[in-house]
């Protein structure tokens, strides 16, 4: 069955579908050197929500494999594709839809690279506070995927410390909202927790809502050479 016709039928003839096995084998891994990978069958470069929706109903009704990806920066395999498989891209869907510097929260798309985030947030003096070694390049949606965390989240905690709320397409393409914009939320299954950190087994984030913060004062750094600090230690001994 021609299933690049079948989408293009479900999803219009402007959605962005690549079928070039050169250019899918470039959306066929992530960074984890060990981990299996083909060429994609299809790649769809999504631009929305409900176009995810209509190409995930239209894989599971046909029993085609779907593998989210971002910006494939996982060190998991967790991005890694078959050759019989449809990867859905959410790197098109990069909008900040809303930054509320009152409520201090962000409302994104799943493709917002985390460093854009938190440049946005400096210009009102807020930040967002994960920082994985691959901020500058790596998406929200990818970091709630798999739970990034970085250098400050001995502080500030890892990706679920600070995500509200998430819009999701599960498996038969069904769009949920979980979670709640306000700061406390304790009613019913905590089923946002449970989908962060999924790495996209159990739903594709297509939006969310992150929490920021007063952006922390400029960081410092004191630095001596070992040799000093060798001769501080070898005085304390005597005492």
């Amino acid at each position: 069955m021609d299933h690049e016709a079948g989408l293009r039928a479900v999803l219009g003839t402007s959605a962005s579908l690549i079928t070039d096995p050169e250019i899918t084998l470039s959306y066929s891994k992530d960074q984890a050197p060990f981990a299996a990978h083909q060429a994609a069958a299809i790649v769809l470069l999504a631009k929305s929500t409900e176009e995810v929706a209509k190409a995930v109903a239209y894989a599971n009704a046909h029993n085609i494999p779907v593998v989210p990806r971002g910006a494939g920066s996982g060190l998991s395999g967790g991005a890694n594709a078959t050759s019989s498989s449809l990867v859905i891209s959410l790197e098109k869907m990069n909008k900040i839809i809303e930054l509320d510097t009152t409520n201090l929260i962000a409302r994104v798309e799943a493709g917002v690279i985390n460093l854009d985030l938190d440049k946005a947030a400096e210009e009102h003096g807020l930040a967002y506070l994960p920082d994985p070694a691959s901020r500058d390049w790596s998406t929200i949606g990818g970091n709630a995927a798999t739970n990034a965390g970085g250098m400050c989240c001995v502080k500030y905690g890892v990706t679920s410390a600070h995500v509200r709320a998430l819009t999701v397409v599960m498996a038969d393409g069904q769009i949920i909202q979980l979670g709640s914009a306000t700061k406390k939320a304790v009613t019913t299954l905590d089923l946002t927790r449970l989908m962060i950190g999924s790495e996209g087994t159990l739903g594709i984030i297509t939006e969310l809502v992150v929490g920021l913060a007063v952006r922390p004062a400029t960081q410092q750094q004191l630095s001596q050479p070992f040799q000093v600090l060798r001769m501080r230690l070898q005085q304390l001994q005597h005492f």
